[in-house]
């Protein structure tokens, strides 16, 4: 019996013993990363947005971690391919990426099966930044102003189309909100990007477009193409003479795109709160600051709650427009 219960006295204090080196390990390991350079998944191509922000603040982090931070572009499907990897990656904080709306807000009500469930697969770190989409008609259009615009589309009964910059983008679910908020009918035509969406408004072949506003510049300040209010609650700081929907007469219109760093779910608190400071505090920079202002990126921040919270609320608002118009990418 006594040698019964000396085995069983030592099974419990090895379980236990072990259970309170498992504790101390965890914020060792924090407090040890980052030992080797950090990975971050940009699910977009060298360039773009997503690609400058986190190239923007690379230098910071270096020097914050003592490590580099290396760079891997991934884009295709949407923006799932690299948020996928990211999903599958360790949980161990070597392996980040910037995710954007549309494969953690949109795509699981656009995608019938998506290799990872974002709200399981992935865990929210920091916003970095977002950016309104501006509405542009033609410049000869009759409309001044949004309500002229939604009177006059009314007014055309079912002969209204409006160009986007893709199927199940930000560009085309937005005006779809606007459509669904103002109750006007317009047919969708979707471009394959900015370039070609914001011609076919500028030559009259489609009556609108909302895009973000650096992609329509050129043709704006070309007298081609006239921009009628801001999807953002507050005016563009640029462009304090353009109205927001919201003033237009759409009270609580509010559409934005934006990113923010994820890890693999498993990552500890520890490592996702020092990455959340580290960021936050990159993003304080007066260099990022100004550089994110020439892209016409409002900055972000903020805790992982906040971030998440943030998240859960987009899901909600872009899910019930992405079921009622019955958008699928597959």
């Amino acid at each position: 019996m006594n040698c019964h219960a000396s085995t069983r006295h030592l099974t419990r204090f090895i379980a236990a013993a072990m259970g309170l080196c498992a504790l101390i390990a965890m914020p060792a390991a924090a407090q040890s990363w980052p030992d080797k350079p950090v990975r971050v998944l940009v699910p977009a191509p060298a360039g773009s947005s997503l690609d400058v922000i986190v190239r923007s603040m690379g230098e910071t982090l270096k020097a914050r971690w003592g490590q580099p931070l290396v760079v891997e572009n991934k884009p295709g499907a949407g923006g799932t391919i690299g948020m996928d990897a990211v999903a599958k990656a360790a949980p161990d904080g070597y392996t980040l990426g910037i995710g954007f709306n549309g494969p953690i807000a949109f795509g699981p009500f656009m995608f019938k099966k998506m290799p990872y469930d974002p709200a399981k697969d992935l865990l929210p770190i920091v916003l970095t930044t977002s950016q309104p989409n501006v509405m542009a008609v033609p410049a000869n259009h009759p409309a001044n102003n949004l309500r002229e615009y939604v009177a006059w589309a009314k007014a055309q009964g079912n002969k209204v189309s409006y160009a986007s910059v893709g199927l199940g983008s930000s560009s085309h679910l937005t005006m779809e909100l606007l459509k669904t908020t103002a109750g006007f009918e317009a047919a969708h035509i979707p471009f394959n990007g900015s370039p070609p969406a914001a011609l076919s408004v500028a030559q009259g072949e489609t009556q609108a477009l909302m895009a973000v506003e650096p992609a329509l510049l050129a043709l704006v300040q070309g007298g081609r193409l006239k921009l009628l209010a801001v999807t953002s609650p507050q005016r563009l700081a640029a462009r304090p003479d353009l109205p927001t929907v919201a003033e237009a007469g759409f009270p609580g219109f509010d559409a934005l795109a934006w990113n923010g760093l994820f890890a693999p779910a498993g990552t500890s608190a520890e490592i996702v709160n020092r990455i959340n400071a580290d960021v936050n505090a990159a993003m304080a920079d007066p260099a990022f600051k100004q550089n994110m202002a020439k892209q016409g990126l409002i900055l972000g921040g903020g805790s992982a709650a906040q971030f998440k919270s943030f998240i859960d609320s987009e899901s909600r608002k872009w899910g019930a427009i992405i079921t009622k118009t019955g958008i699928t990418l597959d």
